[in-house]
C-alpha cells in the first residue's frame, strides 16, 4: 500500500461579501417603494460572520440589523456598527447592556422588566399571529398595548415597532399567510386605538417579503436570502464556499474496506483520498453513501463512514496528489455541490448546513465584482 502525505492548511470557508451585497440588492429592487430591509445576522450570520455580513448588507442598502441574542447585538456594537438593531431573545439581567438596542416584548411581564431597567428602551411589541413560537397571545394583546401606551406617555419607554412572524412564508399559496396578515392588521388597529404610533411595522421574512402583499408594513426581515438560500427562484447567490485539501492518497485493492466497520468495501482496485474534515466540523455524518466533493473538476463520492475529523473519497484511477484543492460546497457554478445539495443528502435545510460549520474552520472574506 503506497501512502503519500504532507502538512497543509486543512480547510477554510471563503465568504464572498459581494454576493451578500448582490442578494440584498436583488431583494430591495422587488420591494414596495419605501420598504426598508432588516438583515438578520443571528447565529454569526448563519455561520458566515456577523460583523462582516452586517457591514456588507448595510453597504448594499439594508437599514436595520436583527439578532436573536444580546451578546450578538453587543458584538455588532463593539465592531462599530451603528444601524438600529433588534434583539428578540434576552434575559432581564442583560437589559442594562442593551440601552442602544431595540428589544422585542411579548408580555406585560416582559414589558415590566424593561420598564424596571433604568434606561429608556426602544421596544417592538410582538403579536403571535399563528406561528405559536413567541409573541403576545391575541387575547392578551389589548392589555399589552394599553400598558405600553401608558408607560410610553410617561416617557419610560418608546414603542418603535410592532411585528409578527409568518409560519408559512416560503409557501406563497398557504392560507395561513392571509390569516396571519388579517390578524396582524387587527392587532395594529388595536395598538393604535390604545394610543401607540409605531414607526416600524414588520411581518415578512425573506420569502414572505416577495409574496405577501402587506402595504401596512414598512420593513422586511431578510435572513435566508442574504445567504443565497433561494426559496422562490429569484437568482440569489450563495456567498460561501467550503474548501479543503487532499491530506493523503493511497491505492487500495478490490475487497478492502474503508473507514469504521468497513461499511464500504471496494469492488475493484481504486485510489482513495483522505479529506481532513468530519462531523466535528459540520460535515453531516448521515450523508455517507450520498455525498460527493469536487476535485480536479470531477465529483468524487464519499466512501465509508464520515468520522469526527476526516472522510475518504473515491478517486477511481485519477492520480491525485496530497495538497490538491477540494471543494466541499459552493454556488454550483463549477459543478461543485451546493449547501442545498448537502441539505438534501442530510435530510435537512441549507440553514443547518451553514450554521453547523464548526469553529475549527476559519472564515476568509473576499469581494468579487458582481
Amino acid at each position: 500500500m503506497k501512502l503519500r502525505t504532507r502538512c497543509l492548511g486543512l480547510a477554510e470557508a471563503v465568504v464572498d461579501l459581494s454576493a451578500v451585497e448582490a442578494n440584498v440588492r436583488q431583494i430591495r429592487q422587488r420591494l414596495r417603494p419605501g420598504t426598508e430591509v432588516l438583515a438578520v445576522v443571528k447565529a454569526d450570520a448563519f455561520g458566515h460572520g456577523a460583523v462582516q455580513v452586517a457591514r456588507a448588507a448595510i453597504g448594499a442598502g439594508a437599514t436595520w440589523l436583527g439578532v436573536a441574542r444580546a451578546d450578538e447585538a453587543l458584538q455588532l456594537r463593539a465592531a462599530g456598527l451603528t444601524a438600529p438593531i433588534l434583539v428578540w431573545l434576552y434575559d432581564a439581567s442583560e437589559l442594562m447592556l442593551l440601552a442602544d438596542v431595540d428589544v422585542s416584548v411579548s408580555t406585560v411581564a416582559e414589558l415590566q422588566q424593561v420598564i424596571d431597567t433604568p434606561s429608556v428602551h426602544n421596544i417592538h411589541l410582538k403579536l403571535d399571529t399563528g406561528l405559536h413560537r413567541g409573541g403576545s397571545n391575541p387575547e392578551q394583546w389589548i392589555e399589552l398595548t394599553r400598558t405600553a401606551a401608558y408607560y410610553e406617555a410617561l416617557g419610560a419607554i418608546k414603542i418603535r415597532g410592532i411585528w409578527s412572524h409568518l409560519s408559512h412564508g416560503d409557501e406563497p399559496n398557504a392560507p395561513q399567510n392571509q390569516k396571519q396578515l388579517e390578524l396582524f392588521r387587527t392587532g395594529l388597529t388595536l395598538a393604535r386605538r390604545a394610543g401607540l404610533n409605531p414607526s416600524v411595522i414588520h411581518l415578512a421574512n425573506s420569502a414572505g417579503a416577495l409574496t405577501l402583499d402587506a402595504p401596512d408594513c414598512n420593513l422586511v426581515r431578510i435572513g435566508a436570502a442574504l445567504y443565497g438560500i433561494d426559496e422562490l427562484g429569484i437568482e440569489l447567490t450563495p456567498p460561501m464556499r467550503l474548501v479543503s485539501k487532499v491530506a493523503q492518497v493511497r491505492r487500495i485493492r478490490a475487497g478492502e474496506g474503508i473507514s469504521y466497520s468497513h461499511d464500504y468495501v471496494a469492488p475493484h482496485d481504486t485510489t482513495v483520498a483522505l479529506i481532513p474534515l468530519g462531523y466535528a466540523d459540520g460535515i453531516p455524518r448521515n450523508t455517507t453513501g450520498q455525498a460527493s466533493v469536487l476535485i480536479r473538476g470531477v465529483r468524487m463520492p464519499i466512501r465509508g463512514r464520515i468520522a469526527m475529523d476526516q472522510f475518504v473519497v473515491d478517486a477511481g484511477d485519477i492520480p491525485l496528489e496530497p495538497g490538491e484543492p477540494v471543494t466541499i460546497f459552493g454556488d454550483g457554478s463549477q459543478g461543485e455541490p451546493t449547501a442545498a445539495d448537502w441539505a438534501e443528502w442530510a435530510g435537512t435545510i441549507p440553514h443547518e448546513i451553514y450554521c453547523g460549520l464548526g469553529p475549527r474552520i476559519p472564515r476568509r472574506y473576499e469581494e468579487t465584482t458582481r
